[in-house]
């Protein structure tokens, strides 16, 4: 690959084949896209979050959410990192959210206001990544309605969880400027491995990012000093974040990855017993449940140019998300809870589907114009189709998370509430889900 030909320094249209400048930087959209977001965002949470106000009340759709909360309002509260009071431990696999989370606390914002709000604000960050990166690589991707956001901000998956109080979407806001910087071939080496360092506090998952930024590095253009010294680089950034993570862990778990990391893959070994391809399947199949599934042609055209055209970055992260899913089959096959664990994998594979569909859709609207032609037809019935099958599951989506929320606020946090008010300080309990016991109950749990 050539330098001229990196999408960060110009490159080739899909279609035209002429060259166009792509900025090797983030940008935001036009400020009117970019606040159109902000609202729609805002919108998409706020009618999951009435949807479950209606159907029972607001709250969380996990009872791992209260985990966090636990840790944040310690950390605020006694300045201690501990999900029960004096005695510390590491049972958050995301400490950079549980932090986040106790701003909150500090600043008396009631929880479920701060982090309904941390969830919006990434999401929005989400669609912004996704919105921008597509008008650099799609030059003919005009106007000031920004579609590609608009289809992230509204798929359900990530509507979900950016209500869900856990730390998801901040993961999926990480990998999806992770990627987005690939795909533009510009980064330099020292802020991307910081970067995909920040990630492992939000997700141990997070360290699969160096591989498909290694193979962008590697492979860019450049001699075998060059190409070097950006994994060296790369290397060094991503190492002065990760090694203070490794010490932090061992410091309160005495392992080098968090409690829950071990325990979860114990508590579901059972499901590796299942044969892999039909593991395969189930976490390949997350995606597609909703819009998505309309996208896979989308992705197939987007393959073909990212193919021709060489865009190296572009076509890591889509193997980035290949392995993702793959890792999660071969090791925690688990498809609870709408695909929590992979739907960081999913944005990107959805900007994927959009791009090829968009491209798709841009040339059939210039043939159009010519003359009616099936290329213009088929282009119709497959936004039309793709809008209609968004729109209903992101309704579907909102009942089902009303429907989460119930689940946990009239078993879990009214048994926790219970248990506050009617057992001794001293009772110890023996609990599978311990969140909102930690929270409300504030007993020794085993």
């Amino acid at each position: 690959m050539t330098a001229a030909s990196a999408p960060g320094t110009g490159t080739e249209h899909p279609a035209t084949g002429k060259k166009v400048a792509l900025p090797g930087h983030l940008r935001l959209p036009l400020r009117t896209p970019a606040f159109l977001l902000l609202l729609a965002s805002a919108l998409s949470v706020g009618c999951y979050v009435a949807a479950a106000a209606l159907l029972y009340r607001p709250g969380y759709p996990l009872d791992d959410a209260w985990i966090h909360q636990t840790y944040a309002r310690n950390l605020a509260w006694h300045g201690e990192w501990a999900f029960i009071p004096g005695k510390p431990s590491g049972g958050s696999t995301a400490p950079l959210w549980s932090a986040l989370l106790a701003i909150g606390y500090l600043l008396h914002i009631p929880h479920l206001l701060w982090t309904l709000t941390l969830g919006s604000v990434l999401l929005w960050g989400i669609a912004l990544i996704g919105e921008n990166t597509a008008r650099q690589w799609l030059p003919s991707y005009e106007g000031r309605v920004p579609w590609v956001g608009l289809f992230l901000i509204g798929e359900w998956h990530l509507a979900w969880a950016a209500g869900s109080g856990m730390e998801t979407t901040l993961y999926t806001f990480l990998v999806m400027l992770t990627l987005s910087l690939l795909a533009s071939e510009r980064e330099s080496g020292i802020p991307l491995g910081m970067l995909i360092g920040v990630s492992t506090w939000v997700r141990p998952d997070g360290v699969t990012l160096l591989g498909p930024a290694a193979l962008t590095l590697g492979v860019r253009a450049g001699s075998l000093r060059e190409r070097f010294g950006r994994l060296v680089r790369l290397g060094m950034g991503f190492g002065s974040l990760f090694a203070p993570y490794l010490v932090f862990n061992l410091t309160f778990a005495g392992t080098p990855w968090p409690n829950t990391f071990y325990a979860k893959q114990v508590e579901y070994a059972v499901l590796r017993s299942v044969p892999l391809w039909r593991r395969l399947l189930a976490e390949a199949g997350m995606p597609l449940v909703g819009a998505g599934a309309l996208l896979l042609p989308g992705l197939a055209l987007s393959l073909w140019t990212a193919a021709r055209r060489r865009w190296v970055g572009f076509m890591a992260g889509l193997l980035w998300v290949a392995g993702y899913l793959g890792l999660y089959a071969w090791r925690l096959p688990v498809t609870y809870q709408h695909g929590r664990y992979v739907i960081p994998a999913m944005p990107f594979y959805f900007l994927a589907g959009l791009m090829g569909m968009m491209e798709f859709l841009l040339t059939a609207r210039g043939k159009q114009r010519s003359s009616l032609s099936w290329h213009a037809l088929i282009g119709k019935v497959w936004a039309l189709s793709l809008a209609l099958v968004w729109l209903a599951f992101w309704a579907l989506g909102a009942k089902a998370y009303a429907q989460d929320v119930a689940v946990i606020e009239s078993e879990m946090v009214a048994t926790a509430r219970w248990v506050a008010q009617n057992l001794p300080p001293e009772a110890l309990i023996a609990a599978h889900d311990i969140g909102a016991l930690g929270y409300f109950g504030e007993h020794d749990l085993v």
